[in-house]
């Protein structure tokens, strides 16, 4: 352990810790621009010079050196401040004085670090020079005369995104930063070179020229396009959110989100039911209608049927599903996309392995899933994986571009068979494995023996001694599995009244008998509110408090940040609004009380951000495995929700992605 002295203050730091980390851990402040813990460590900006002793009499890069014993490190002497401020000015040779109209203004590592560590003139009289912007998608806006060269865009899309499709170009005054050819990138994680640029050359085109920071209203929440949970903020000015940022959690998504997360934002004002809507009799249209009379004619049928269901689509939150459940009682169902699986054991639907324990993994097998389309932030985990242990990961199932390479062993259950019997190379792999690890996505369970291939992976994972992992692609999923809110068998062609809390998915849609009365309960006219003969206008993710519960069994707080529009409501009040009209009144008033009826049941929802292991007990369908390949349930990325659908950036999102494969095919021909 190497004992040095920083600033005349002595520390003891691990070996390989650099002098800039062992500085911040005595919270003595070293500039930086090229340095992001997430990324290699090139030394090229030079702004986070130190003087050391012993060594040469000239300032050194504090990213690159390694702490050592007797070592005497200085941050703030003469020597470095004089040498700081000779890299800002060379830094700022070429920046234009576009401060007052960038996007990244009030909150730049150039701004402030000029101020902070800078010199107060330029000596610079020479032409500046200028940089033609590149066409990076209609996600990222680029001012490439201000870059910088840092090269942390291009760290990231090579070591984190996987995509390596940045690069530096050229040398001394004509470097720049590009795509070689010129092409859109490619990775569903580009937003995040927004967050990692230091400065305005890489700013969020949808968010140009719409807010600055010090104007918005900053919630913490949750986010639920897919079944990880990410942690992010979103920010909001009024009653409108202007933009969508990660927040840091090492366990879940560390300080990354998809671009699905990020830019979906302008869906949420589009397409919305903000009032209650009623089928006309004679007509055969919705109309507008006040609550109660939404209320009454909802009251009138379901006191008249002895056969209502009840499903929950991919966004709903706990409380509105427990309220449901306390209200229908039966005939309940959450797997809305046709998916088949045992339910009986909480090990069989979860991601045993959690999402930080994917690094400890020294082999991995893919049945039935496409993680970069159904879930980027474990994919990107999986790709951290393979570059740090090069782990060996096998596919069975369809073949992607999964951005690490991988071994490709059969497209459907009988190459499980195989593996179970002990036959094929990768069988050899997880035989040898330590740790393997089998992800099993919801294209392994979208199809009639769906629980009978649970069983198969299931004896696959208990042979090779294997994490079992479920890759759902709803977010409330796995809350509404805990909760119960499923049925072994539901005849919903045999309902006369259907409650369909956000569910647009037509593998549900479709099986709804034509004369059966449709109650939809959600916040965008979608296919779900089509098919609807009263229509209950709920909230929306960031309108709302509620629970949810990631792949890995996390249960995770919800904030809200604005108020819904109109006359629309939070899910669980309308739920708890109608009991009373139906005579039978829930016994909460409020979502503190209800929130204590759902511990005082699931222990576990009251431990927020804690992950509770699950019991491994024995699961699975009985019966025998189909031949039929498993095909992914997702073929679009940007497109796979009501609020995803509405959004005209995401739309713009999947039309280049289209193109984009349309070229990639040309040119493989």
């Amino acid at each position: 352990m190497p004992k040095l002295k920083i600033d005349n203050v002595e520390i003891e730091v691990a070996p390989g810790t650099s002098i800039l980390q062992a500085a911040e851990m005595l919270g003595h402040e070293v500039p930086r621009f090229c340095f992001h813990d997430k990324l290699s460590v090139p030394a090229n900006c030079r702004m986070c010079l130190v003087e050391v002793k012993p060594g040469p009499p000239k300032p050194q890069a504090s990213c690159a050196l390694s702490c050592a014993d007797n070592m005497e490190v200085f941050t703030d002497s003469p020597m470095v401040k004089k040498a700081r401020k000779g890299v800002m000015e060379m830094l700022l040779i070429n920046h234009p004085l576009d401060c007052p109209i960038c996007d990244q203004g009030g909150e730049c590592d150039l701004q402030d670090q000029a101020v902070g560590f800078g010199f107060d003139r330029s000596r610079y009289y020479e032409s500046k020079r200028a940089v033609k912007d590149k066409n990076l998608g209609p996600l990222i806006k680029t001012v490439m005369t201000r870059c910088i060269q840092c090269t942390r865009c291009v760290r990231f899309a090579d070591e984190v995104a996987g995509t390596a499709e940045l690069g530096m170009m050229n040398r001394g005054e004509e470097s720049e930063i590009g795509t070689f050819i010129e092409k859109t990138i490619t990775t569903e994680l580009s937003g995040n070179l927004i967050d990692v640029c230091p400065v305005g050359a890489l700013t969020s085109k949808p968010y140009a020229f719409q807010a600055r920071p010090w104007e918005l209203k900053k919630t913490e929440t949750i986010d639920v396009h897919d079944a990880v949970g990410a942690n992010i903020r979103v920010d909001a000015r009024g009653n409108e959110v202007m933009r969508i940022l990660p927040r840091l959690n090492e366990d879940v998504n560390e300080e990354w989100i998809d671009d699905r997360t990020r830019f979906a934002y302008d869906g949420l004002k589009r397409q919305r039911l903000d009032r209650p809507y009623i089928r006309d009799d004679k007509t055969g249209r919705l109309r507008p209608a006040s609550w109660d009379e939404a209320f009454a004619a909802v009251t009138a049928k379901i006191n008249k049927s002895k056969n209502v269901a009840a499903f929950a689509g991919p966004l709903a939150d706990a409380e509105s599903m427990v309220a449901l459940k306390d209200l229908i009682g039966t005939n309940l169902e959450c797997r809305t996309d046709g998916t088949q699986y045992d339910v009986s054991s909480r090990a069989g639907y979860l991601f045993n392995s959690t999402i930080a324990g994917i690094e400890e993994a020294d082999a991995i097998l893919l049945v039935g899933t496409n993680p970069r389309f159904e879930a980027a932030m474990v994919n990107a985990r999986i790709h951290k994986t393979w570059r740090n242990r090069r782990t060996k990961i096998g596919v069975v199932g369809e073949q992607h571009n999964l951005t690490y390479p991988t071994t490709y062993i059969g497209s459907g259950p009988s190459s499980l068979e195989d593996l179970v019997k002990g036959k094929g190379a990768f069988a050899d792999v997880l035989a040898n494995a330590k740790k393997p690890i089998i992800i099993i996505g919801m294209g392994a369970f979208k199809r009639a023996d769906g629980a009978a291939v649970q069983s198969l992976c299931r004896e696959l994972a208990e042979k090779f001694n294997a994490g079992f992992n479920v890759l759902h692609t709803a977010a409330s999923r796995v809350a509404a599995l805990d909760i119960g809110f499923v049925s072994d068998k539901l005849n919903v062609e045999h309902m006369d009244v259907v409650y369909l809390l956000g569910v647009d998915d037509r593998e549900t849609l479709d099986r709804i008998d034509p004369k059966a009365f449709v109650i939809y309960q959600g916040h965008h006219g979608d296919a779900g509110a089509m098919r609807a003969d009263v229509i209950l206008p709920g909230s929306a993710y960031t309108e709302k408090n509620g629970l949810y519960v990631n792949i890995e069994g996390r249960v995770q707080a919800a904030k809200q940040a604005v108020w819904a529009p109109g006359e629309a409501r939070e899910d669980w009040k309308i739920i708890r609004a109608l009991s009373g009209y139906l005579g039978r009144a829930l016994p909460y008033d409020d979502l503190a009380q209800l929130r204590t009826r759902i511990v005082k049941q699931w222990s576990h929802f009251g431990q927020v951000d804690t992950i509770v292991p699950a019991e491994w007990k024995k699961f699975g369908g009985a019966g025998k495995v189909e031949a039929q390949p498993f095909t992914s349930p997702i073929d679009n990325f940007y497109i796979t929700n009501v609020i995803t659908r509405a959004s005209l950036t995401m739309a713009k999102c999947a039309e280049t992605a289209a193109e984009n494969a349309a070229r990639h095919l040309e040119a493989a021909e």
